[in-house]
């Protein structure tokens, strides 16, 4: 087994960004030339492990126009992609900046279905990927069809082959995801209550919901982002919250898939569970001081680490 990072991504996007001068209704509103990004969990994280000198492979559904843009994208950012051919065309994400506000508003599309014989076919071209992972990262939304038992089905053949997996959804899928038992699940207090059955959770009953799912074997390792606050990791035997650094956060998109592969990069060098959240935050919040959909400079991530270092 080679020292190596798998992201797999069922719904990917291109992200369209752009700005306008003010967003009025029933008017026809100049936006300024778009910005094309990849987008999407897996792909995502791919793309900061990037930035960290990780090369991951990049597993995701390509389809149509749209999903030739996608792979053209992140060949641009030489990143090791594996595109799966389907027939529904990948989707797309639009997101605008008014500019006389500053606000955000982001339009996101659901991602065409994907036929029970893609699904079928899809899963033996990733039984068949040749390099086995160390990690195994599955990120992001399911397409529309596909059933949370699926998800719990790849999860499975990557635990076969001793990969650790590493899960980041929502609904059905994350419940699914901690069935079938995984390395490591970020929830976040939304999800935690869901995945424990609670009607909501406060920070600290936070902390024993997480605890719960350890010892129900949902997960080797519950991280779970408290945006400003921080984050806590819990294991059998660890518990650790490390507070976020004090920064101007300019967007929130992306910050969460910068964590989990903040925290995959150390992982595979087996750091510390505290090295890992500590780097998962650093890269997490240093996407939130990039503008629109980037993502993290690389000295922002060092420079934040070791404040965080020092709690």
């Amino acid at each position: 087994m080679g020292s190596s990072i798998l992201t797999i991504t069922f719904n990917p996007a291109v992200d369209k960004s752009s700005t306008v001068d003010k967003i009025i209704p029933e008017q026809k509103l100049r936006c300024t030339t778009p910005v094309y990004e990849p987008g999407g969990g897996g792909v995502n994280i791919s793309r900061a492990l990037k930035r960290l000198g990780v090369d991951a492979e990049t597993v995701f559904l390509s389809g149509g126009r749209t999903g030739a843009l996608l792979e053209e994208l992140l060949t641009q950012e030489k990143l090791t992609i594996n595109a799966f051919a389907v027939k529904g065309e990948t989707r797309e994400n639009f997101i605008v900046v008014d500019t006389s506000n500053q606000q955000q508003y982001r339009f996101g599309m659901d991602g065409e279905a994907v036929s029970e014989e893609e699904q079928t076919s899809f899963f033996k071209f990733l039984q068949n990927i040749e390099t086995i992972p160390n990690i195994a990262v599955i990120s992001g939304s399911l397409p529309p069809n596909v059933a949370p038992n699926y998800l719990k089905k790849i999860i499975a053949n990557f635990k076969e082959k001793g990969s650790k997996v590493i899960v980041d959804t929502s609904g059905e899928a994350l419940q699914a995801a901690a069935e079938e038992s995984v390395f490591l699940l970020k929830p976040n207090i939304g999800e935690l209550a869901a995945l424990t059955g609670k009607q909501e959770l406060d920070t600290q009953s936070a902390q024993a919901a997480a605890y719960e799912l350890i010892k129900a074997k949902k997960a080797e390792v519950v991280v779970v982002s408290l945006g400003a606050k921080g984050a806590f990791l819990c294991s059998e035997k660890e518990f650790i919250w490390l507070q976020a650094p004090v920064i101007k956060v300019r967007s929130t998109v992306g910050a969460g898939d910068s964590m989990v592969a903040g925290m995959a990069s150390v992982l595979l060098k087996n750091g510390t569970y505290k090295e890992m959240l500590q780097m998962g935050i650093a890269c997490g919040s240093a996407t939130t001081m990039a503008a629109g959909t980037g993502l993290f400079k690389k000295e922002d991530v060092d420079f934040l680490n070791h404040l965080i270092s020092n709690q």
